[in-house]
């Protein structure tokens, strides 16, 4: 499940992509696929590993371009073990909510990022999250949970501050809304009928990919979408 819109942030052979906090890894995957020269960063040591195979097998699946090459490794946002200008691409996907120094991430993306290279930026959208936290306090205040909620505004004005140019933004993952809206009023950690329902639902969702039910998404993004997307470009 992609939150960035590739069409919207073109990769292609040439590039040099940082996926940092990466995650389980969907977006390196995608970019690894298209040709670019690959890094994902995080701090998970498990997630990479997951990463490190998943890479492999689209290597020996032919899913890449023999040009291309991927590579995981262990790298803290902070100060990252890059440098200066080493990637035409950066994607930052819900990570920024998790670091009390998101300043300082931005900096070192802007750092790390080439002349003229484009960045995608994803976190929680502000209302919908908002409402999680009034739901339940168990689904943020926990360790590595969510420290703060996002206004469009805010994102922007931080880029700024890094040197990063806000170039456009959109919302994304509408059905995912009232998912977590559920699973925060029974509880996070509540076994329920209806959530593991609605679970299925996204899982059928994501895997068959459904014309109906993606049009449905794509209407009701601008107003319900999960996720705050935002591209910006280096000054």
């Amino acid at each position: 499940m992609l939150t960035v819109d590739f069409d919207r942030f073109p990769v292609g052979p040439g590039d040099r992509v940082l996926d940092l906090g990466c995650g389980e890894g969907r977006h390196a995957y995608e970019a690894y696929k298209r040709g670019a020269d690959v890094v994902a960063a995080d701090l998970d040591d498990t997630a990479l590993k997951h990463v490190r195979d998943r890479f492999s097998s689209i290597a020996e699946a032919g899913e890449a371009p023999a040009s291309a090459s991927a590579t995981a490794v262990r790298a803290d946002a902070l100060r990252l073990p890059f440098p200066d200008g080493a990637f035409t691409r950066v994607i930052v996907a819900e990570t920024l909510e998790h670091i009390h120094a998101d300043r300082v991430v931005l900096a070192e993306v802007s750092r790390v990022l080439a002349a003229d290279g484009l960045m995608a930026a994803t976190v929680p959208r502000w209302w919908p999250e908002r409402i999680c936290w009034l739901l339940s306090d168990e689904y943020h205040a926990v360790e590595g949970g969510h420290i703060r909620i996002y206004r469009r505004g805010e994102l922007f004005g931080r880029l700024r501050e890094a040197g990063l140019r806000p170039l456009s933004s959109h919302h994304a993952h509408a059905l995912h809304s009232p998912y977590w809206w559920l699973k925060c009023a029974v509880g996070p950690e509540t076994d329920h009928r209806f959530c593991e329902l609605y679970h299925r639902f996204l899982v059928w969702d994501i895997m068959r990919g459904p014309r109906p039910v993606r049009f449905a998404e794509r209407v009701l993004n601008p107003v319900l979408g999960k996720s705050l997307v935002v591209y910006a470009r280096k000054s």
